[in-house]
């Protein structure tokens, strides 16, 4: 509800504006057109108000009629600014990078020059009268709406579910018209209505001008203009038609201000993805056959040298659930984003080997790609879009991937929501994400991933904003549908115990790279690295002395742009000699499915 007085005061003069328009011809119209030669150009009268024109016509009648056409006009070109500048603010989401570049340019100039100047020309070059008065003023507006557009759609464009439409290459133009406007569409409309206000404004100083409304016809802004000449003599004749454009552009401006504060956010923005794929890095390791992922020398750099992922090898093959772990910020996540090609701009991604089924990911087909790749991200309410209902963004997976008509893929939608255990998955179909429990959404999410035929699974963190009891029931899903599927994972976690019990196979990663890789049954017994020794002590368990401070690793795991030469762990570990500190070692095989990157390691 709106509740400031200047909310209520907009939106009441803003609604007598619109009901005077309404009304206003059908009452007062004939009044306006009774021409009396016996009052013309006189002043205010009990019969005439606001006095007459040179055709002793009634001035008040004739600007209680005018209000429907300079409505109307106005309407038409806020209408005609908002559209195109929707068009021009979406273009650089749906153009290559350098054609999106030139429109922004573009847009950036436009903003820069006057807006009057704009409307002045945009009238003049498309003839005078009230279809030029329009095109200017529309013209006029636009610019503002393409600016807004480019940066609602750029805060939009960071979200994980648009993150995650990309990585399943449905186009540019769905991702605008599906997932990009609908979410940004409440600000744009209640700019439309400041922009109401502000073309009424303009459209009347055009006719006042003389390059808007013409003769016969008449808006506020001609009546003021006709009346102008006698302001002196009579003054009410040119007030009357100035109040009335004061007071509905300043309710339509007051209203639309009051709707923009009271659905205003702030979104978080994330650049757009890119991904290249220069020389290889270190430590590639051996083609893995057989593998549902094999990746070798994977590197993530950005400008200014910073590699938050140095060379990481991995592998996980059918069936198997692989286990990522460590600190935060040690490039877990930024090791899948790279793995699904979601590395944010400006990230360069490079690596010697990125095999998805057998096949370089780069060659794969977006159908392929799509229906091979499922990834699960953190937080639910952020992977799905809120403006959608969940049955039908399970659905355009089969729609775009397997050409599916709309009612199987939404059949199939209501199956996978079932197989994931969702209780009466019609109905959870049929609602928006906010209407699901945090469990439920997730449980959504991994239904998502299950709409095409994945070969691998990717859970970045999935059960971290869960209760135990929830998280207890998504891991057990997940370790079913790897079962039943067949499917690899990549569950990615900070949590050591919870990747203990969901997993096969343990990657454990500091600073960037992988420091061990083992079997879980041998991770409790058998570490061999420091860091993964430090990161089990940590864990308490029943017979940890709750006298004792809880066991820590000293120090702080150095940013990106601080790991040096050797061993990034050297500085908290107990066991670094001189040589850590100058060589960084390599990971190695240190017996059966164990690989270690230590030197002192035993």
């Amino acid at each position: 509800m709106l509740r400031t007085p200047a909310a209520i005061a907009g939106a009441a003069l803003a609604a007598l504006m619109v009901v005077l328009a309404v009304i206003g011809p059908p009452i007062w119209g004939d009044a306006a057109e009774l021409v009396d030669a016996g009052a013309i150009l006189q002043g205010s009268s009990a019969a005439h108000p606001l006095g007459t024109d040179n055709l002793g016509r009634d001035l008040l009648a004739r600007v209680l009629v005018a209000g429907r056409y300079s409505l109307q006009l106005a309407l038409a070109a806020a209408l005609i600014g908002a559209s195109a500048g929707i068009v021009l603010g979406a273009l650089p989401s749906v153009l290559p990078a350098r054609a999106g570049r030139l429109v922004t340019g573009a847009v950036n100039a436009l903003v820069a020059f006057p807006g009057l100047l704009l409307a002045m020309f945009t009238a003049v070059a498309a003839g005078l009268g009230a279809r030029g008065a329009v095109l200017g003023i529309g013209a006029a507006i636009a610019p503002g709406f393409a600016r807004l557009t480019q940066t609602l759609a750029a805060s939009v464009s960071g979200a994980d579910y648009v993150a995650a439409a990309r990585m399943l290459r449905v186009p540019r133009h769905r991702i605008l018209a599906r997932h990009v406007l609908p979410n940004i569409a409440e600000p744009l409309i209640l700019n439309l209505t400041q922009a109401l206000g502000g073309a009424l404004l303009g459209l009347a100083g055009m006719s006042f001008l003389g390059l808007g409304v013409q003769p016969p016809d008449y808006d506020w802004g001609r009546l003021l203009f006709d009346g102008f000449g006698r302001i002196y003599i009579h003054p009410e004749v040119a007030l009357g038609p100035a109040a009335a454009i004061a007071l509905a552009g300043i309710g339509f401006n007051l209203l639309g201000d009051a709707l923009a504060r009271r659905a205003a956010r702030t979104p978080v923005r994330t650049p757009r993805s890119r991904q290249e794929r220069p020389a290889a890095a270190a430590d590639a390791g051996e083609t893995q056959p057989g593998a549902i992922l094999d990746v070798a020398g994977l590197t993530v750099t950005f400008p200014g040298g910073v590699t938050p992922v140095r060379g990481v090898s991995l592998s996980v093959r059918p069936g198997e659930i692989v286990g990522l772990v460590g600190e935060s910020g040690s490039g877990k996540s930024l090791t899948a984003a790279a793995v699904g090609g979601l590395v944010p701009y400006p990230g360069t991604v490079s690596h010697e080997r990125l095999r998805l089924c057998g096949e370089d990911v780069a060659d794969l087909s977006r159908k392929q790609l799509g229906t091979s790749l499922a990834m699960v991200f953190q937080d639910p309410m952020a992977s799905l879009n809120p403006a959608l209902k969940i049955g039908g963004q399970l659905a355009e997976v089969a729609v775009v991937h397997q050409g599916a008509t709309r009612e199987d893929a939404r059949r199939r939608a209501v199956d996978r929501l079932g197989h994931v255990h969702l209780p009466e998955p019609e109905k959870q179909a049929a609602r928006h994400p906010h209407q699901l429990s945090g469990g439920m959404r997730q449980r959504a999410v991994i239904a998502m991933g299950l709409m095409g035929d994945p070969k691998l699974i990717i859970a970045d963190e999935p059960t971290t904003a869960l209760d135990v009891t929830v998280q207890r029931q998504i891991l057990r899903l997940l370790r079913e549908v790897v079962e039943e599927s067949g499917a690899g994972a990549l569950f990615i976690s900070h949590d050591i115990a919870v990747v203990g019990e969901l997993c096969d196979r343990v990657v454990v990663m500091y600073a960037g790279r992988i420091v061990e890789e083992l079997p879980v049954d041998r991770l409790a017994e058998g570490a061999a690295h420091p860091y993964t020794r430090a990161l089990i002590s940590s864990l308490p368990d029943m017979d940890t002395d709750r006298a004792l401070p809880l066991a820590s690793i000293p120090g702080r795991q150095p940013a990106p742009a601080e790991v040096g030469a050797g061993c990034a762990f050297a500085p908290r570990c107990p066991l670094a000699t001189g040589r850590c500190a100058t060589d960084r070692p390599a990971l190695e095989a240190h017996g059966h499915d164990h690989r270690v990157a230590c030197w002192e390691a035993s």
